[in-house]
C-alpha cells in the first residue's frame, strides 16, 4: 500500500485477524522496531478479563484497553470514545507539544476490521481528525486450513485486508505454506502477501507451485464464539492445572478456539495462551499482571460454561 499524504489527522492502522493468529506478539516486536513510531495504542479484546495491555504498555506512548466486547459490533460505542478522547487530546495540545500522530488499533479475533474502518469513517468527527491508513491481518499458517474451512469471519477479515501476514510461517512444510499464499491470494487478490515468525519478517520466495485451498460453502448456521471467564482457585497449583488443561485441549480442542490467562506460580505469573490444541510456551510476566491472576478465559462453542468450572472445581473437591 503506497504512503498517503500527510494531511494533518492522525493516522490509524487496524490490526485485525482470527483468535490466536498472533496480533499481539506482532505487534510487540513492531513496536520494539519502532514500526509505528511513538504510537498510542487500543487494545480491543471480546473477553471481559484483558490480557494483551501488560503485554504492550512498556513500548506505547499510551494504551487503552476496550475489553468486554467486539469494537465492530457491540463494542463500538467504547471504540468511538476512546477515539474522540484522543482527538480532543491532541486538539487541546501545541503541534509541536505532540507525543503521537499514529494509532493502532489491535482488534479482538473476532471483530470485522471492515466493519470497524467504516464506523469512523462514517463517524463525523472521527472523520474530521481521523484517517485509517491500513487494515493488517494476520492469518496464523498453523490452523489456516481449519479455520478457512469452518469460520467464515476468518475470510472476511482476509477479504478486508491491505495487507496480509501469514504468522508462524516456520511451523508448517513449504508446500502448505505455498497453499495457504495461494488461498489467501484468491481471497484478496489486491493485499501484499507477507509472513512473520513472532514479529520478524519471513521470507516467502522460492515457494513451490501450489493450488488454492478448495473452501467450502459457508451455510451461516454455526453457534456463536463465545468467551467464558473461569477464576482458577488458588487451592490448584500449576502442576494440576496443566495436566487438566492438556486433557481439556487433547478432547475438546476443535471447539476451545483460544485459550488465554494468567496463572500465579511461584516463579511470577506466567502468561498461557492456546489455539486449539497448541499450547504455547508459557511466558513470565511483570509483576504488574498479578492483579489477574489465575484468570483464564476459554474462547469457543459447542460447550456448556458451567461445565468447565465444575470439571476444574473437581481437582480440588469444592
Amino acid at each position: 500500500m503506497s504512503a498517503a499524504p500527510n494531511d494533518g489527522r492522525l493516522r490509524l492502522t487496524i490490526l485485525g485477524g482470527y483468535l490466536g493468529s498472533g496480533k499481539t506478539t506482532w505487534l510487540r516486536h513492531k513496536l520494539f522496531e519502532g514500526a509505528f513510531g511513538s504510537a498510542q495504542i487500543l487494545v480491543n479484546e471480546a473477553a471481559e478479563t484483558p490480557v494483551d495491555d501488560t503485554l504492550l504498555s512498556a513500548q506505547a506512548a499510551g494504551l487503552t484497553m476496550l475489553s468486554g466486547g467486539c469494537a465492530c459490533c457491540t463494542g463500538k460505542a467504547d471504540l468511538v470514545a476512546a477515539l474522540r478522547a484522543l482527538c480532543d487530546l491532541r486538539s487541546r495540545q501545541p503541534a509541536d507539544q505532540r507525543s503521537s500522530e499514529q494509532i493502532v488499533l489491535e482488534t479482538s479475533g473476532l471483530a470485522d476490521p471492515a466493519a470497524i474502518a467504516t464506523a469512523i469513517r462514517e463517524d463525523g468527527i472521527l472523520a474530521h481528525h481521523i484517517r485509517v491508513v491500513e487494515l493488517i491481518v494476520l492469518v496464523d499458517v498453523l490452523h489456516a486450513t481449519e479455520q478457512l474451512g469452518a469460520e467464515e469471519l476468518s475470510r472476511i477479515q482476509i477479504e478486508a485486508a491491505d495487507r496480509i501476514i501469514l504468522t508462524k510461517a516456520d511451523a508448517v512444510p513449504d508446500t502448505l505454506l505455498a497453499k495457504v499464499v495461494a488461498t489467501v491470494a484468491r481471497l484478496n487478490p489486491a493485499a501484499v502477501i507477507e509472513a512473520a515468525v513472532k514479529g520478524q519478517k519471513f521470507v516467502l520466495d522460492n515457494l513451490p507451485a501450489a493450488d488454492p485451498m478448495a473452501l467450502p460453502q459457508m451455510s451461516g448456521n454455526s453457534a456463536p464464539v463465545t468467551p467464558t471467564r473461569i477464576d482458577i482457585s488458588p487451592e490448584v497449583d500449576w502442576a494440576t492445572f496443566s495436566v487438566w488443561l492438556s486433557a481439556l485441549l487433547h478432547a475438546r480442542g476443535h471447539d476451545l478456539v483460544r485459550v488465554k490467562g494468567v496463572f500465579e506460580t511461584p516463579a511470577g505469573p506466567l502468561l498461557l495462551q492456546a489455539v486449539r490444541k497448541s499450547v504455547q510456551p508459557p511466558e513470565l510476566l511483570p509483576p504488574e499482571a498479578v492483579q489477574r491472576q489465575n484468570q483464564i478465559v476459554f474462547i469457543g462453542r459447542g460447550y456448556d460454561p458451567a461445565d468447565l468450572t465444575s470439571s476444574i472445581a473437581n481437582l480440588t473437591h469444592e
